[in-house]
């Protein structure tokens, strides 16, 4: 019961974030899929994205995707929230510890994740190459999956299992950190018996999500790039892509892509965009899960209660 009210509470907080945020992401991913040397750069920075949907009369258009994305993030968040916190729960139970260490808990945090990305990869290839489409010239999902072959839709696979650190490592630190939170607020009220475990304020659940977010965007972001261009529609439009070689799409192809036409600095291009969005995104999912995970335990004690107060007055009578 424990797992699947984290799992559901995870992926509201993910429906929540993602809509509210979505346009900044549009303009976040549409400029950093964009590889081109500097004097071609359609782009100069994220506000030019916002320009072009603005002076182009295709405002609406930065929500392209937008169904495409809520569903990944939901689907993602709620299995991987569930895996998380199963895995987490079957390791204490089988080791009889009280609480979990940083190394195994970065262990399960990655298996959690790995198990996610292979399940929702093909979701998560047709909202980018929604995203990146030009303003107004979207396909839908069924066909941003079916116009390409079956292992198009799994492109940045190898990337993504690789990125599954960065939820670890951002997962690990909020545990963390909320973990010795919370003990200080327990140690001030004394040992008192809760009957729902103890969560976070808004307001902490929301900084420590931008804490440990921004840690772990900072760490994985070459990784990030690369990702966007090779599951991003090309910047020139279709016919381009289809013409690219099959290198470009790999890990070692988009890498060399940025490199020998924006150089070192080419893989860290966004990055401030991305840490922008990333760590709201990340504090508001956490922060609606702790609300959503508090006012779960409370209906649920609440149902149980009644329950027993329907079955006692049923056997007295």
């Amino acid at each position: 019961m424990e797992s699947l009210v984290e799992a559901s509470s995870g992926a509201v907080g993910a429906l929540v974030s993602t809509t509210i945020l979505y346009p900044l992401d549009t303009c976040k991913t549409k400029y950093q899929a964009e590889n081109r040397a500097h004097h071609q750069q359609k782009y100069r920075n994220i506000s030019d994205v916002l320009w072009e949907a603005i002076s182009t009369r295709q405002v609406l258009s930065l929500y392209q995707g937008l169904g495409t994305k809520n569903f990944q993030a939901f689907i993602s968040q709620f299995i991987y929230f569930y895996g998380y916190s199963f895995l987490k729960r079957l390791y204490l139970r089988q080791t009889a510890n009280k609480s979990i260490g940083t190394k195994a808990n970065l262990i399960i945090a990655a298996a959690a994740a790995a198990g996610t990305v292979i399940v929702t990869q093909p979701l998560d290839t047709a909202s980018s190459k929604m995203q990146t489409s030009e303003f107004g010239k979207s396909n839908g999902l069924w066909k941003s999956l079916s116009e390409g072959s079956w292992s198009e839709a799994f492109d940045g696979l190898g990337i993504s299992l690789l990125l599954t650190s960065n939820p670890s490592i951002q997962f690990t630190a909020f545990d963390q950190l909320k973990q010795r939170l919370l003990k200080k607020k327990t140690n001030k009220k004394g040992a008192n018996t809760v009957s729902s475990p103890e969560a976070l304020s808004a307001f902490s659940a929301f900084v420590l999500g931008a804490v440990s977010k921004c840690i772990a965007t900072c760490v994985t972001y070459p990784a990030i790039r690369c990702k966007v261009v090779i599951q991003s529609v090309d910047s020139d439009g279709h016919e381009m892509h289809r013409s690219q070689p099959k290198s470009h799409r790999t890990v070692s192809g988009a890498m060399l892509s940025i490199w020998e036409k924006e150089g070192l600095l080419g893989f860290y291009k966004g990055l401030q965009a991305q840490i922008l969005k990333t760590v709201l995104s990340s504090a508001l999912l956490l922060m609606v899960k702790e609300k959503v995970t508090r006012t779960t335990w409370v209906l649920m004690i609440g149902l149980r209660r009644l329950l027993f107060l329907t079955r006692t007055r049923l056997k007295s009578s």
